[in-house]
């Protein structure tokens, strides 16, 4: 997304003192995963340390807090929290008891939906899972016209009598959605007032200000489902580790914990986004702005694509409902160290969805039985029984070995052959991922560079590069931690929007965005964008407003993206946006020292379709001379396979760059 054309709020001085607040911080990133949390502490003068914990599905929390005492270490520090509790408690269906109140006679808004089949060719279709039933959705007589008139105003009389059947209904929760709302607000803030005392009330002109009622609905459901747990969560964390905590959003940056609990919804991909900001900026310093990222963790894996900036998106699908918000571009599938093998009703191996988490982990980890990825890279010999968070984390290599077995005897194989089907199986699913994200919308994959991070990454990367053409693979330092790297990486941001289809006076209303902003965000940039599209299309482009002609700057954008432009044909301006941005200085850090011995193990490894005698490595024995594999770069929490065929070399910020031989 462009970003020209920006203003400062508040002046230098607001600015000055913004960032020479930062620099004198100490800064915590936090990213909760499904089998480690991450850790990352950046002091004054950017000394970095970076360590990883075994997460606790029952007490994340308690993890969370253990973490942030140590890296702290008894000083006051800004958390930078990458946050699952909205994103677990959508997908497990485990939020409060929601009601809707919206205009009467669209109470089945939820359940009609956009009627669009995600599975095409079932004709038995599992139901989808709503999140409020239909006996918690309330209708009110109101009604605003889509130019912003209202034709009946909200009456306080039964606005009254349904408070006290919300409060009959024992709900913790309660969402407004008003049909044109984002035209005129009037009716919601006149429901919003009558309703504040039941609890948790979020209405949609403040979560997202824009047409689409289905969209609209869903999203503020959404942020009320959620909003009681997270607000929860939030004081509890403030409470219990004395810091100031921040929440790091779908949309790449952060946010205020006040802010997070009125708006937890934008929070559903913060862990992600926080790989994605990494990724571009580990992209930069090693020369290559066109990069890919590639996030395998233990219990999905991540990919997005970045010409320079990340990729954006106004509408995603979050556990199998919308989410009209802007985030970073992401693409999930569900396949991730911890991804469990197994046999299906017609003899087909399949690894994943279902993953083995922290607890019980996979088989190696002491406790699970299931045959995991990361079992597989065992058996093969990728992952040594002391090679796990520098050796605090010892390996049981029999139990990979006996988890593999039942899947090769159930496939009639050997151990090597359905460990190394395993791991093909995943890489196929990451790499129609990969597709997804490139081929798919026009990208051509060998134009970028691959940033390959998360626990697992470094092991499927120039496996997964060789199948796309691509022909440069970058595994950063902190390889393991990138994600919560990324949060600390990532500025302070707050987006606003407000719908204007049908309108014309675009500037009185970006002032009035930029008011908001202003008193919310002080000292911020501003920049203004636009969701513009051809008249009688049903999407639009997200683009910069700037200083020049927004719609010539649209038409550019639809060249680029559908390959054709009509310059000849009216654009609509559906949307006006406001971006608030806080920058952070961005720490530099130095590479690891090398080491002063080249030489370690040599173990055989499965690659290339043999076993293979193999060096292992720590990365700072890596130089910066293209070294050829096979070899394993050992940090302390990933590891890098660099199979026969390619070549590593370390650049000057500790990026392990592996090129193809002969390219």
């Amino acid at each position: 997304m462009v970003t020209n054309g920006f203003r400062r709020l508040g002046g230098r001085k607001g600015a000055a003192a913004w960032e020479n607040r930062c620099v004198r911080l100490l800064r915590i990133g936090v990213d909760a995963g499904g089998t480690f949390t991450d850790f990352v502490a950046i002091g004054p003068g950017g000394r970095m340390s970076a360590f990883k914990m075994r997460s606790d599905p029952a007490n994340p929390a308690g993890v969370i807090l253990a973490g942030i005492r140590r890296a702290a270490a008894g000083a006051a520090a800004e958390v930078v929290h990458g946050s699952t509790v909205a994103t677990n408690a959508l997908l497990e269906r485990k939020g409060a008891r929601t009601a809707l109140v919206t205009t009467a006679g669209f109470e089945d808004i939820l359940e009609i939906g956009r009627q669009n089949r995600e599975e095409l060719y079932n004709l038995l279709p599992r139901p989808r899972r709503l999140l409020v039933g239909r006996d918690l959705a309330f209708g009110v007589a109101e009604r605003t016209l889509y130019d912003g008139r209202v034709e009946t105003e909200a009456d306080p009389k039964a606005l009254e009598e349904l408070r006290r059947r919300l409060e009959a209904a024992g709900v913790e929760a309660v969402a407004v959605s008003f049909l044109h709302s984002y035209a005129n607000a009037s009716n919601e803030r006149v429901a919003a007032k009558a309703l504040r005392d039941l609890g948790y009330v979020c209405v949609s002109h403040e979560i997202s200000p824009e047409f689409r009622e289905y969209e609209r609905t869903a999203t503020t459901v959404i942020n009320a489902y959620v909003g009681p747990l997270m607000e929860s969560y939030l004081r509890r964390l403030e409470r219990a580790s004395n810091q100031e905590i921040s929440i790091f959003q779908s949309n790449g940056g952060s946010m205020t914990a006040r802010e997070a609990r009125r708006h937890p919804v934008r929070t559903v991909l913060s862990g992600p986004a926080g790989g994605v900001v990494g990724a571009v900026y580990v992209g930069r310093r090693a020369g290559y702005p066109l990069v890919m990222g590639f996030d395998m963790g233990g219990t999905s894996t991540d990919v997005s694509l970045a010409e320079g900036e990340p990729g954006e998106t106004v509408e995603s699908r979050v556990g199998g409902l919308p989410i009209r918000i802007p985030m970073l571009d992401i693409h999930t599938v569900g396949a991730g160290g911890g991804s469990i093998a197994r046999v299906d009703e017609g003899g087909r191996l399949a690894v994943g969805p279902e993953s083995a988490g922290a607890d019980p982990g996979p088989a190696c980890y002491g406790r699970g039985m299931d045959a995991t990825v990361t079992d597989a890279h065992v058996v093969l010999g990728r992952i040594g029984s002391r090679q796990f968070l520098g050796g605090e984390m010892p390996i049981e290599e029999e139990r990979s070995a006996a988890a593999v077995d039942r899947i090769a005897a159930a496939l009639d194989i050997g151990r090597v052959e359905a460990a190394a089907g395993i791991l093909r199986v995943a890489n196929a699913g990451m790499e129609r991922a990969v597709r997804a994200i490139s081929v798919e919308r026009g990208y051509d994959p060998r134009r970028f560079a691959l940033v390959a991070f998360g626990g697992c990454g470094g092991l499927h990367a120039c496996e997964l590069a060789a199948e796309l053409g691509i022909r440069t693979v970058i595994v950063p330092e902190h390889a393991g931690m990138l994600s919560a790297l990324g949060m600390l990486l990532a500025d302070r941001i707050r987006d606003y929007a407000h719908g204007v289809l049908g309108r014309r006076d675009y500037e009185r209303r970006f002032r009035r965005l930029e008011r908001i902003a202003e008193r919310e965000t002080p000292g911020a940039e501003l920049i203004r964008m636009a969701d513009l599209r051809y008249a009688g299309q049903s999407y639009e482009l997200t683009v910069s407003w700037g200083d020049g002609d927004p719609a010539a700057a649209f038409h550019r954008a639809h060249e680029r993206t559908y390959g054709y432009a009509r310059r000849d044909h009216p654009v609509e301006v559906v949307t006006l946006r406001v971006r608030a941005r806080l920058r952070y200085p961005k720490p530099r850090w130095r590479a690891s020292r090398a080491a002063s011995a080249q030489q370690g193990e040599v173990r055989r490894v499965f690659t290339g379709g043999r076993w293979r005698r193999t060096p292992v490595l720590a990365r700072a024995a890596v130089s910066s001379e293209a070294r050829p594999g096979p070899l394993l770069v050992l940090d302390y929490g990933a590891t890098t396979l660099v199979p026969p065929g390619w070549r590593v070399r370390r650049d000057r910020a500790g990026s392990l760059i592996v090129e193809r031989a002969g390219v």
